[in-house]
């Protein structure tokens, strides 16, 4: 990056989807490659900042800034929109700018359309988490909860880094939403089979991999007896699971700190045992050695990633790279004002 330029790059979401289209493996590995700096406390992480509306329950705009060094060094912020009423407009839920800026200057250096970098980075940070998890176990079903497009890329993810997948039972509240959803996943590669589960607890006694990818705001699944042992569990809406659930079984996390905030699952759990100690390990304690993929195969393995900026600005910086190389991007020049001491008064 030019420590001395003043001009910024704009990347639209169009742009953005044809940079990382059938990357998958590669966002995988600068994931993975995030995590494993993070773990290493070659980062800055500040918590998240939550903006609320008076009255309003629902709809909030969250702001993730970030340092993360290693190889990518860049700091930056995604400020998201998470609206779920959008639905109902014809809209997604989420929107969202990504800023990337120099950490040399400071300077902002690039925006682009955040939801898509959103959805791809968690997406991947879900299946890294279940490549792990499952420790070299096969499945040939994946359990799907909630048919928006989160589930859709985690499904995509699957389908390149377990070839042995070829089915997928899928549930969400709204069935029109559910028919949707498998339609489109009629266009992922290698044709795989997709149907529709009659409820949650079908899913859970159906499948052994199982994403959570709801709207849901409190935990709505109080039992999973029903599952099968060793199963796998990705938490990524953070709070579909009771207390009692998640102090039941085996915990992974991104970030300890970050995920025992805002009301999700494992923050309740903590309010109820009064301690985190029921949290095994994170994801970078396993990408690293330090702890074992599994601990226990008789217990339910649930990972719960909070979903850090850390994850946003290296997904930034590797589209912003590309866009630099391929000349992609409209650049606004001289958008950063010259000294104030050269300015006509």
């Amino acid at each position: 990056m030019d420590p001395q330029n003043d001009s910024l790059l704009i990347l639209t979401g169009s742009e953005v989807i044809s940079l990382l289209e059938g990357r998958e493996r590669e966002i995988m590995e600068t994931v993975k490659s995030a995590y494993e700096t993070h773990g290493r406390g070659d980062s800055s992480l500040p918590q998240s900042v939550f903006l609320r509306f008076p009255g309003d329950h629902a709809n909030r705009i969250i702001g993730l800034p970030t340092y993360l060094g290693g190889e990518t060094k860049s700091a930056g912020i995604k400020w998201i929109a998470s609206f779920p009423s959008n639905s109902g407009l014809g809209l997604e839920r989420a929107s969202a700018i990504v800023i990337l800026n120099s950490v040399e200057t400071g300077r902002p250096l690039a925006m682009m359309e955040g939801s898509i970098i959103s959805a791809k980075r968690t997406a991947a940070s879900a299946v890294l988490g279940a490549q792990y998890l499952l420790d070299g176990r096969e499945v040939d079903e994946a359990g799907l909860v909630g048919c928006g497009p989160i589930n859709f890329e985690i499904a995509s993810f699957l389908l390149r880094v377990l070839p042995e997948l070829r089915r997928l039972i899928v549930y969400d509240l709204d069935p029109a939403r559910a028919e949707q959803f498998i339609n489109k996943c009629r266009e992922l590669p290698g044709h795989i089979e997709a149907v529709v589960a009659e409820s949650v607890d079908w899913v859970l006694r159906r499948c052994s991999l199982i994403s959570l990818a709801t709207t849901a705001t409190v935990p709505h699944i109080f039992d999973i007896s029903m599952c099968w042992p060793a199963s796998v569990i990705l938490h990524i809406s953070l709070r579909d699971l009771s207390p009692e659930i998640i102090l039941s079984s085996d915990n992974v996390v991104d970030d300890i700190d970050h995920v025992c905030r805002a009301n999700t699952s494992i923050h309740l759990a903590v309010q109820s045992a009064g301690n985190s100690d029921f949290i095994r390990c994170t994801l970078a304690d396993i990408l690293s050695g330090s702890a074992p993929a599994r601990k226990d195969d008789s217990r339910i393995a649930i990972f719960s990633p909070f979903g850090l900026g850390v994850l946003d600005i290296a997904l930034g910086k590797l589209i912003y790279d590309r866009a630099k190389s391929q000349g992609k991007g409209v650049v606004i020049d001289s958008f950063i004002p010259g000294s104030w001491l050269n300015r006509a008064h």
